[in-house]
Formats: structure tokens, sequence, C-alpha cells
């Protein structure tokens, strides 16, 4: 891996991705939180399209994007990235880190821009805090943008649809939000794009400054078996 040209790949997401949601957030603050034209209309579609089914398996779904089930995919992808104990260790804690310092971040960025839910009577599951960025949604991304950078290190074949699956994941548990009705579509699009801004930041700082979890430069040489 050449860490310079991954630095750089991951810097020029992250500064694309924080630029578009700058722009995003002072779009909704500048309007006091109230809803945009696909905020409404994405909504009214799904107020439309709700059935007991649909709706228990949108609230199975996002219930995956919070609490535990993020962090153990993060700590998983983690340990099986490393070749050794001490580098599946080290990967574990910075995918953990990650995520939760991603989540601080996007919780002090809700409290800053205060932007109220839809309303409440169109929910469909528990609710709490602010609105943007959505938290489930943000939490989701972030684990599976993690998830797939431990699969495309470690994996050589079959990598594509494990990734694809994972960004699937990551993908619904954010439109579950905008369907259960506790969260507008942009709420969920800034979601996305503050969990692209954060792993660009983290993928750049860990390609310049951590510990190559590739190779297993820990491992005791073996003695070159003379001519």
């Amino acid at each position: 891996m050449d860490r310079r040209r991954t630095a750089e790949f991951a810097g020029s997401i992250a500064l694309g991705a924080w630029a578009a949601f700058a722009v995003l957030a002072l779009v909704v603050t500048g309007r006091h939180g109230a809803p945009l034209a696909p905020d409404r209309a994405l909504l009214a579609w799904s107020l439309g399209h709700r059935t007991d089914v649909v709706v228990a398996v949108a609230r199975g779904v996002t219930a995956t994007g919070t609490g535990v089930v993020p962090y153990l995919l993060v700590v998983a992808a983690g340990l099986a990235v490393g070749r050794t104990q001490r580098q599946r260790l080290i990967a574990a804690l910075l995918g953990a880190g990650c995520l939760a310092l991603g989540q601080a971040v996007r919780g002090g960025v809700m409290e800053l821009v205060a932007r109220p839910r839809p309303p409440q009577a169109d929910w469909q599951t528990p609710a709490s805090g602010w609105s943007f960025p959505s938290g489930h949604t943000t939490t989701a991304a972030l684990a599976a943008g993690l998830v797939i950078l431990a699969i495309w290190t470690r994996a050589s074949h079959g990598r594509t649809p494990w990734c694809a699956a994972v960004a699937c994941w990551g993908l619904a548990v954010g439109a579950t939000r905008v369907f259960l009705g506790v969260h507008w579509c942009t709420d969920v699009i800034g979601g996305w794009l503050f969990a692209a801004g954060w792993l660009g930041v983290c993928a750049c700082v860990a390609a310049r400054w951590a510990p190559d979890l590739g190779t297993p430069d820990d491992l005791p040489e073996r003695p070159v078996a003379a001519p």
C-alpha cells in the first residue's frame, strides 16, 4: 500500500464530504430547521407506504444502527485485519476509537444545529434529541465504512460482494430513519456526508502515522538458509 497516495486520496474524500456537509448544514440552519421540499415529499411517501410487516422490518434494521452492534462489527473487523495478536488489538482499538470519537463530534454538531425532528405523530419508533445529522445513520455509515476498509485491506479475493453487502446495510439504516418518520431525508444525507468526512480524516491519519497492519512486522525473523 502506498501510504502517501492513500493519505492524499482519503484527504480529498474528507475535504469534499466536509464541504458538502457544511453547505447542507448552512441550508438547514438558514431555514431554522424547516423541512425542504424533498423532506416533505419523502415523509409523505413513507406515510402512504407503511404496512405492519414493512414497519416491523424497518424497526429491526434501524435497531442495528445504534448500541452495541456497530461496535461489535468494527471490533470484529479490526481483529480480522491484523496478522498478529498485537496488530489485531491495535486495529480493533483504532476502529472503536474512530467510531466513538465520530459519534461524540456528531453529537456536538447536532446540538449546534438544533434542528427539530418531524412531527411526533408520524413516528413509528422512539427517538430523542435533535434531528441533524441523523445519529443512527452516521453511526451505521461509520461502522460500514470501517468494516469495508478492513475487508478491502485484508481480503484478496471475493471482497466486492462483501463490501457491497456492508454498504447496503449502512444505507438501509439511514433509509429506515426517514421511513419510520423520525428524521428528514436531509438529516440522513447529512449523516452520510459526516461519516464520509470523518472516515476520510481517520483514514488519512492512519495512512500517515498508524503502524502497518497489513504486514507481520512484529513476527520474529526466520533465519535465512545458507546457499
